[in-house]
């Protein structure tokens, strides 16, 4: 392994191409690890020609790129015997040693990678750079699943001076379009046709055209149409299906003709496929009961504001219902919750206070609160007795006039009547004492 090419110090040997190797090196100036892809110039004077012209044709290519998921060239260079070329040096996996561990990647992740690679291949056709050569190994996914295109070395330039030679295959056979396999001229769709084989063979890790030779695989790009991806890989939704067969359509007009139009469609795929998803960060540890509500209850906050709405009013008490009983609505309640002998002394007082129909001082809470309260109506007189037979009349004890308010409780108590009638004596002595004062003067 060479120690420099250039200015470079190389650290290690990445991989071996047709064209040459790649190798890791660092850029001493900078301190910047690059990837340094070099050209054997070891070759006939004929493939000299062809291979320098394309290296020459990738750089002119790549250095009009300038995209997130493109790789970024630095810097090109020769020495005597090799050609290179100092690029991005990407730390990631390429898609095709993913698709070799025959393990199928979620299908989310695969939508994803096409649609970058997508988003990619649409700014260089803007360019009008066509890659020509789409397929696994030329696409890196690095950590985080960025995804990058890399290795424009047959990229068709306007005006280009590349000229492809009689019988020159340029192009990986099974990733190739039908035009590009007859030999017909090219232009993005070609792209498009083989991103299609790419997204194919990712999401099933089974080719869609194959065969024992370069012919075989020729001809059955050409003339067959591989099942769909879902009969291959269930977990592939139907709508799959319809991007990969119209990517993969052998006549152009039926194909998407544009590389952005597939890119678009690929993320209402993966949009679709999360809205299918349950949520997973959810704040609820537990789901609620599966028990169908009495009542619908409304979230008020997601109900909008009217327009000018931003003074507050405020809300009116409820008043309270004359007929409402503080006393019975606390028994209901206690009956309810079990806690009736919690409150037997509450009871106990309460009932009593409600029994006693004594005398009620003025200006006390009670007489207060009784003002407050409807009056309630008198209940009516009783019948009056019918006359007995008339009898020898025994002599009456006298009987002192009563206050006009006695008996309107419904029957005082003996203890008020006797009371009463010792302040009547009192006065009527008082009276007659005053009387006999005003004689004698």
């Amino acid at each position: 392994m060479i120690a420099t090419l250039g200015r470079y110090k190389i650290i290690s040997e990445i991989g071996q191409g047709a064209m040459g190797v790649v190798y890791k090196a660092v850029d001493p100036i900078i301190d910047r690890t690059v990837a340094i892809k070099t050209i054997n110039l070891n070759l006939s004077r004929q493939e000299l020609e062809e291979y320098e012209a394309r290296f020459q044709q990738e750089i002119k290519a790549a250095g009009r790129l300038n995209h997130p998921n493109i790789v970024t060239i630095y810097d090109v260079g020769k020495t005597d015997q090799v050609a290179y070329m100092a690029m991005e040096f990407l730390e990631g996996k390429e898609l095709k040693d993913m698709i070799a561990t025959g393990q199928i990647p979620p299908a989310d992740a695969i939508v994803d990678i096409i649609a970058q690679v997508a988003d990619g291949l649409s700014f260089a056709h803007s360019q009008d750079i066509v890659h020509r050569d789409v397929k696994p190994s030329n696409i890196m996914v690095m950590k985080g699943g960025v995804a990058k295109i890399t290795d424009f070395g047959i990229a068709r330039l306007p005006n280009s001076a590349v000229k492809t030679m009689t019988g020159l295959i340029l192009g990986s056979p099974r990733y190739m379009s039908p035009e590009q396999v007859i030999g017909k001229s090219i232009d993005a769709r070609s792209d498009i046709f083989s991103l299609g084989v790419v997204l194919y063979e990712a999401l099933t890790c089974v080719a869609p055209f194959d065969g024992d030779n370069v012919n075989a695989i020729m001809y059955a790009t050409v003339n067959t149409t591989p099942p769909p991806p879902s009969a291959h890989n269930r977990a592939v939704p139907a709508m799959l299906d319809l991007i990969v067969a119209k990517a993969m359509a052998k006549l152009l007009e039926d194909r998407y003709q544009a590389v952005q139009e597939l890119a678009d469609d690929l993320r209402e795929v993966r949009r679709q496929m999360d809205s299918s998803r349950p949520a997973t960060a959810l704040k609820a540890v537990t789901a609620p009961p599966s028990r169908v509500p009495d009542k619908v209850l409304v979230d008020t906050a997601t109900i909008p504001m009217e327009a000018g709405g931003g003074k507050h009013e405020e809300a009116l008490p409820l008043p309270l219902a004359k007929t409402f009983d503080s006393f019975d609505a606390t028994m209901r309640l206690m009956a309810q919750t079990a806690q009736t002998d919690d409150f037997r002394d509450f009871i106990s007082e309460t009932q009593k206070m409600r029994a006693y129909r004594g005398k009620i001082e003025p200006g006390s809470p009670l007489a207060k609160q009784m003002a407050a309260a409807p009056a309630k109506p008198a209940p009516a007189p009783p019948p009056p007795p019918e006359p007995a037979p008339a009898k020898k009349e025994a002599p009456r004890p006298l009987q002192l006039p009563l206050p006009a308010n006695a008996g309107r409780e419904g029957g005082t108590s003996t203890a008020t009547n006797l009371l009463t009638i010792g302040a009547i004596i009192v006065l009527s002595i008082a009276a007659i004492g005053l009387l006999i004062a005003l004689l004698m003067k």
